[in-house]
């Protein structure tokens, strides 16, 4: 089976060649090896489904490519990987459900998979690593990094997330400091709290500097 992760892998990480960096093959290399290390700690899931799903997550993205895909790249990867119909279905079931995009689009039913994969990557989002990849994108995208004054959107639809083009840090207040809590595991719980915490010391410094006082004023 090894031979056919490896084949995996070297597809996924050609699709996601010349991404944006924090979108890009080692974000992907990220997520598979905290979502393999979530499932050792949980002991629960399907580990070959998990790694197999956390290569492929972003395949389609339009934060990979600039656009949507249809779910024919991910289809054609896991195709000719030849692996076993079942580990197909239920990676391709994580890669409809796994984004932050579809949780505002209503509840889907949960597998373990599902679970720990999506922490994975939402894990990826916080912390030191979330704070550079933030930055990362928003700088490819144009994005202001802070604009005095303008206050964070409801993020209420997936349309609604898709259309945004606030600044960089309102980003903290749209979407990843809520993160914390959603995460699905207890290990991603545990994990994600510590993080957290990395975003707001980061952020009390970024007002600090800005004369602005508190992070609490940009709520």
């Amino acid at each position: 089976m090894n031979s056919t992760i490896e084949k995996i892998a070297a597809a996924v990480r050609e699709y996601h060649g010349g991404a944006e960096s924090g979108h890009g093959w080692w974000h992907v290399d990220r997520v598979r090896h905290t979502a393999m290390a979530i499932q050792r700690d949980e002991a629960r899931g399907n580990p070959l489904v998990v790694e197999v799903a956390a290569l492929v997550h972003d395949i389609g993205d339009y934060k990979v490519k600039g656009m949507d895909d249809d779910t024919g790249a991910v289809e054609k990867i896991l195709k000719e990987s030849e692996l076993p119909g079942e580990v197909i279905r239920e990676t391709l079931y994580i890669h409809e459900n796994i984004s932050f995009r579809k949780s505002l689009e209503g509840a889907v039913a949960r597998t373990p998979e599902l679970d720990i994969v999506q922490d994975a990557d939402r894990l990826d989002a916080i912390g030191a690593i979330g704070i550079a990849r933030a930055f990362s994108y928003g700088g490819s995208k144009g994005n202001e990094i802070y604009i005095p004054g303008e206050k964070p959107v409801n993020i209420d639809s997936g349309e609604a997330y898709r259309n945004s083009q606030s600044c960089v840090i309102n980003h903290f207040y749209e979407k990843l400091l809520t993160l914390k809590d959603k995460m699905n595991t207890s290990t991603g719980a545990r994990i994600a709290a510590g993080r957290h915490r990395f975003m707001e010391l980061f952020l009390e410094q970024f007002f600090k500097e800005m004369g602005k006082g508190t992070s609490d004023d940009n709520k």
